[in-house]
């Protein structure tokens, strides 16, 4: 047991180590057009800037969930925190855009070992159900609300100093979080029942996640018929399949298969999946609905999304554990997605001229759905494992939550895109590459616009918006559909889950397959 100062000590420090890689995520969008006059990439590095961080991320969840309960979590979580400060420090100072790729992509790798380690000894410390829900669910909430704030911080760096700025001031931050963490986190020592860690499955898993996340990234730039799509994705398809295969064959696999025989594993990482499919829209669409489609600042745009972190933080926090206690998990995941779906639908009554004041009631309402709903299939996840696997349980969560996210952008992105090019209708007079420009993205027509006479460039940026509107209400629509139809798998994958899952699941199941204690 631990004292009521240690548990929220070490959450302070694990919530803190999760919202400053998230702030650095969203940062990089603003910092891009300043660094790109410094260190003047191609277009091509410019895209390994911006997602260097991602793949790294992703490939290497589910390794570091492994090495955390192979070494201890704390262990993990401290070389990480000094990892992501010095990488922060590279960024910041990044002569050529070659260093600044390999730097981001270093910061992918500190940042693995954050989320499982994380989660993992938040599932330690907090032993209550009730507590730990809570804990999960204000986890949770402060990533959500990081993702805000970081056009926010940003912004107000970005204004007064250089780019670099963006980055460098995560060093400070993580060097108080390890000093802290060092005296306060519960000891590193694994506890027992896991040994070597397999080799071969380490690349057999980056490169499965890695292919079948590079293919739906280049789908969603570049369509489904360009040769690269097909080849990453049966290749991250046939890893994932051996890396699976191998899991069952060897002692001490990487992930233990078994756990998706646990209802409560398997049906809470499939909703978390189909779950962030759905979420992301809000966050993709509404960021280029305030900046695009309304002209707004990024630090407006920053500050108009932070209603919806604050109504998931209330959901995951304040409702969940209550509505769990009543309801059981199953109903009160269907019912966040239910909430989503709501308020998804009422997204549709937006339009270009609707006040702001209007969309808050149903930013919080499907901040409300989303934190019930991952709240508690996170809180699920954490529960249904022994101790000693819950970092790759951790991280087999969090991989799913990448690999959702990743198809919600591709998918609902191109219903956007697909929808926009269709319903754009350009005045006469418009010269080829400026049409041609205007039809590639809302984006695209605010850049052809600039070179257009005045009268003819209000006209082309004011069909482009309206154009926008109808692409982003059929996006929601399809986020809608689907949220729902996530709600009813929840009900069905979830049902036979209790309301109450007692923290003392077998502490070493190396054997076989955990049960419930009754």
């Amino acid at each position: 047991m631990y004292s009521p100062a240690r548990k929220w000590g070490t959450f302070a420090i694990c919530g803190l180590l999760a919202i400053v890689p998230n702030i650095d995520l969203t940062a990089l969008n603003q910092a891009i057009p300043h660094l790109g006059a410094d260190l003047h990439p191609s277009a091509t590095q410019t895209l390994w800037i911006a997602d260097a961080y991602g793949f790294a991320l992703a490939g290497l969840l589910i390794t570091m969930g492994g090495i955390g309960d192979r070494i201890g979590h704390k262990r993990l979580l401290l070389i990480g925190t000094a990892l992501f400060a010095g990488a922060s420090a590279v960024t910041a100072y990044a002569p050529s855009a070659e260093l600044l790729i390999a730097a981001r992509a270093l910061l992918g790798v500190a940042g693995a070992t954050l989320m499982p380690s994380c989660l993992s000894l938040i599932r330690r410390v907090f032993s209550d159900p009730k507590e730990r829900t809570t804990a999960v669910g204000l986890f949770m909430g402060m990533g959500g609300l990081a993702v805000g704030l970081g056009p926010v911080v940003s912004g107000a760096l970005l204004d007064h100093f250089w780019w670099g700025s963006v980055f460098l001031i995560n060093v400070p931050i993580m060097v108080a979080a390890l000093v802290a963490g060092a005296l306060v986190l519960p000891g590193s020592r694994p506890l027992g029942g896991v040994g070597r860690m397999d080799v071969l499955s380490v690349p057999l898993s980056v490169a499965g996640v890695l292919g079948l996340v590079y293919a739906v990234k280049e789908a969603a730039a570049h369509g489904v018929d360009g040769p690269r799509v097909p080849v990453a994705a049966v290749l991250g398809a046939a890893a994932l399949a051996a890396f699976v295969l191998r899991q069952t064959r060897v002692d001490e696999p990487l992930i233990d298969i078994r756990l998706f025989r646990l209802p409560a594993f398997s049906g809470s990482v499939g909703t978390t999946m189909f779950a962030m499919f759905t979420l992301v829209a809000q966050s993709l669409i509404f960021s280029l609905f305030f900046q695009l489609a309304l002209g707004w600042s990024p630090l407006k745009a920053g500050l108009a999304g932070l209603p919806g972190a604050a109504g998931a933080m209330v959901g995951g926090a304040a409702l969940a554990p209550p509505l769990i206690s009543a309801l059981g998990r199953a109903r009160v995941v269907a019912l966040g997605m239910t909430l989503a779906a709501a308020a998804f639908s009422l997204y549709l009554t937006i339009g270009l001229d609707t006040p702001y004041l209007a969309m808050v009631p149903m930013m919080v309402l499907a901040g409300a759905g989303v934190g019930l709903a991952l709240t508690t299939t996170s809180d699920t996840v954490l529960a249904s494992v022994p101790k000693e696997r819950s970092g790759a349980a951790s991280a087999i969560s969090e991989t799913a939550t990448e690999l959702g996210g990743a198809l919600g952008m591709a998918i609902l992105g191109s219903v956007l895109n697909a929808v926009y090019r269709d319903s754009l209708d350009l005045p006469a007079g418009v010269p080829g590459a400026a049409a041609a420009g205007a039809r590639d993205s809302l984006a695209g027509a605010m850049e052809a616009a600039g070179g257009l006479p005045g009268g003819l460039a209000a006209q082309v940026t004011a069909a482009a918006r309206v154009a926008f509107v109808d692409g982003m209400h059929a996006a929601l629509t399809c986020s809608a559909g689907f949220a729902a139809l996530v709600a009813g798998f929840a009900l069905v994958t979830l049902r036979s889950v209790p309301k109450v899952i007692e923290d003392a699941a077998e502490e070493a199941v190396p054997e076989r397959t955990v049960e419930w204690k009754k």
